[in-house]
């Protein structure tokens, strides 16, 4: 996949995303900023670099890292209080404005790969795509529109986050008073 560089330049925005919201696994909590070789859209598939993800609300962070497609089919959107109880949350910010190349809007379409990238359900797309990014620029990361709420989110590479980010501490996604609002934003129960 040959990335045209004037392409990517004019789309990479310099944007110091501010409490954006990470849920992660409460086993993690200690390291809030830490990452992992993953099977997630942008992941390398390669196992060559680890990534962060981040969303602009508490809504979408809960969609993209919990709920997903769970509820495909379904006349019911429940979530158990088990389904919650081992995840947490925190906000995180930048230290300094990141590099990321923008696939909101007609990005894709700008240099002319697939769609499915941001869209779709399947990954290996996104994921070849997200190799040839970071092996061939120097880009801290890509801003896309989540699939599920067409809200910002951030895939932050692995050599951005030591400088580029900081975290609050991870606090459970239980106990937060915003959890419920979320949920209902996202026309979900807890019970």
């Amino acid at each position: 996949m040959a990335l045209d560089p004037k392409i990517l330049a004019s789309l990479t925005r310099r944007i110091e995303p501010a409490d954006y919201l990470r849920c992660t696994p409460w086993a993690w909590r200690s390291t809030p900023l830490g990452m992992g070789f993953g099977e997630t859209r942008f992941a390398s598939p390669a196992k060559t670099f680890k990534l962060l993800y981040i969303a602009e609300d508490l809504a979408t962070s809960i969609a993209e890292a919990i709920i997903r497609d769970r509820f495909e089919g379904a006349t019911t959107r429940a979530l158990a209080r088990a389904d919650i109880t081992d995840w947490g949350v925190c906000p995180v910010s930048a230290t300094r404005p990141l590099r990321l190349l923008n696939l909101r809007g007609d990005g894709c379409f700008k240099l002319g790969i697939s769609t499915d990238i941001v869209g779709a359900k399947a990954h290996d797309e996104a994921r070849a795509f997200s190799q040839e990014l970071y092996d061939t620029t120097d880009l801290d990361g890509i801003i896309y529109h989540s699939r599920l709420r067409r809200k910002n989110c951030m895939a932050i590479y692995d050599r951005a986050a030591p400088t580029g980010l900081a975290a609050q501490p991870v606090v459970q996604l239980e106990r937060l008073a915003a959890l419920v609002p979320a949920l209902k934003t996202l026309k979900t129960e807890l019970i």
